[in-house]
């Protein structure tokens, strides 16, 4: 096992990536403090968990509130006795042109996408440095390093989180705490709920989604927590500061 005893808080759990991370964490060995803004993802998250004799425990957050990233920390070391993994995945995607962009909409998105990453590195840290060490993993994106159409503040939000990623990385390099960012590109999951809502046909958006990546295909959550185990994972001791694309080779065009 990859996590033998570790200890992973991870966002945004309640579905998708966060979902797939936590579940493979579990099974390799991890105790996994499930965060979400949504009590049923999360609580389902934690069952699937236990159902495969795995511990887990379920912490409500809104990553955009830092007394409730402070309280998930807090949390997590009452119920644990310390945290080793960190992953800030929570975020959303918004649609839109900076002309058609609402600038309070395009706030929110920061605060969420990137403020919500800032709070989990700000109160993860002093955990992770408690413990002697550990490792931060944020979700990042493919669109950290290329624009596109009709997605102007999710761009520029994960263009943020990539930068936020390496900095922080260069601040605490010299205490055993290792952070780096997954990038993923287009990924199956109910992420794009919001573009099903407005008529948009599932599997149509699937198909065409797929066409982008040289790959021919979307990725699966599966395909992404596997490599946030691997960066989160004593394989990448010498990872920090990195970007890891799992974009089906969309960066590459």
């Amino acid at each position: 096992m990859q996590l033998k005893d570790q200890v992973a808080v991870i966002t945004g759990a309640g579905s998708g990536i966060g979902r797939a991370t936590a579940k493979l964490f579990a099974a390799e060995g991890a105790s996994i403090v499930v965060g979400d803004v949504s009590s049923a993802g999360g609580q389902e998250t934690v069952a699937q968990i236990r159902a495969t004799g795995s511990e887990a425990a379920f912490v409500p957050v809104d990553v955009t509130d830092e007394a409730a990233v402070a309280r998930l920390f807090e949390a997590a070391e009452e119920r644990y006795g310390r945290v080793s993994i960190v992953f800030n995945n929570a975020g959303r995607m918004l649609r839109g042109t900076v002309e058609e962009i609402p600038v309070d909409e395009f706030r929110a998105l920061l605060d969420l996408n990137v403020v919500g990453v800032f709070l989990g590195c700000k109160y993860g840290i002093p955990a992770l440095r408690r413990n002697g060490g550990g490792a931060i993993v944020n979700t990042a994106s493919a669109v950290s390093f290329i624009g596109t159409p009709n997605a102007a503040g999710y761009c520029a939000s994960k263009g943020a989180v990539l930068q936020l990623t390496r900095a922080v990385a260069l601040d605490v390099a010299k205490e055993g705490i290792r952070v780096n960012a997954v990038c993923p590109g287009l990924v199956d999951t109910n992420f794009y709920v919001p573009d099903y809502e407005r008529g948009v046909d599932p599997a149509e958006f699937r198909a065409q989604s797929g066409a982008r990546a040289p790959m021919g295909r979307m990725a699966t959550p599966e395909e992404v927590a596997q490599a946030v185990l691997y960066l989160a994972s004593p394989s990448a001791s010498f990872c920090t500061g990195t970007a890891l694309l799992v974009d089906g080779g969309i960066t590459a065009q």
